[in-house]
């Protein structure tokens, strides 16, 4: 859903969360993600690092914004465009 249009209060379903379509909701369901309260504490790193493996393939690494982004939106961060984690991504993994 564009961020724009969340309501943190509607967010019931996966493709109520901000940055996230069906493509992406089919995805969070390979990462055994049924629902946007399981995504409370999870690491964006990790899950793009399991949807890369358990797909054979890497993935665009703004696959990972959105992730960060939907993490950051279930710990309470008001809902932001996937590129807005764009430049974090890529200083962090810099470092790493």
């Amino acid at each position: 859903m564009n961020p724009a249009k969340v309501v943190r209060s509607e967010v019931k379903q996966l493709t109520d969360l901000p940055n996230i379509g069906k493509a992406c909701a089919a995805d969070l369901h390979l990462l055994g993600i049924e629902t946007p309260v399981q995504l409370l504490g999870k690491n964006p790193y990790d899950m793009y690092q399991t949807l890369c493996d358990k797909t054979g393939q890497k993935h665009d690494p703004c696959m990972l914004d959105v992730f960060i982004s939907i993490t950051r939106f279930m710990a309470g961060d008001d809902p932001k465009p996937w590129w807005f984690y764009t430049e974090e991504r890529k200083q962090t993994l810099l470092i790493s």
